[in-house]
């Protein structure tokens, strides 16, 4: 299956079902134009890489077929340029700067791993480009958002193989 981010339109295209949706608070850009930190959504089918759960928030959604792990409390993702391990997981502390992705706002309680300048990083191109939770429809630093339980409901209908197309 092909999720579809429809930035304009603030929609995500699931299937049959239509679920409001959030991305970057700079709208959308070209991948080649995409810079870190700039706070757009990059254009493009983006491969599904896998899960990340909060244990004490997020239980294993039944029939979830996608890989997946639990994040913990120094788990991080690499957002230093100079980083040799930039847009990939880190554990914090960490030489170079990196998101936390333990976090008290509920955002990364679910977040589906894009396959976004990852074969392989270019730094500076763009990292963390995640489908995550959203908080009341409130834009993102680049990423796509939708209610969390929206999100826990689309794990099991998500198989390896499939992307989400950002427009």
């Amino acid at each position: 299956m092909k999720l579809v981010a429809d930035g304009k339109a603030g929609l995500l295209h699931a299937s049959d079902q239509l679920i409001p949706c959030s991305i970057g608070k700079s709208g959308l850009i070209a991948a080649a134009d995409k810079k870190e930190g700039d706070g757009a959504s990059p254009i493009g089918v983006w491969p599904i890489r896998g899960v990340l759960l909060r244990p004490d928030r997020v239980a294993l959604p039944e029939g979830l077929q996608l890989p997946w792990r639990w994040i913990r409390p120094g788990d991080g993702w690499s957002d230093g340029v100079d980083d040799p391990a930039y847009n990939l997981p880190v554990r914090h502390p960490h030489a170079y700067s990196a998101e936390r992705l333990w976090r008290e706002d509920g955002l990364y309680d679910v977040v589906v791993v894009l396959g976004y300048n990852d074969a392989p990083p270019t730094p500076g191109a763009g990292s963390a480009i995640f489908l995550h939770c959203w908080r009341d429809g409130a834009a993102t630093e680049g990423c796509v958002a939708i209610a969390r339980r929206a999100l826990i409901g689309l794990l099991p209908t998500l198989v390896p193989g499939d992307a989400v197309e950002i427009c």
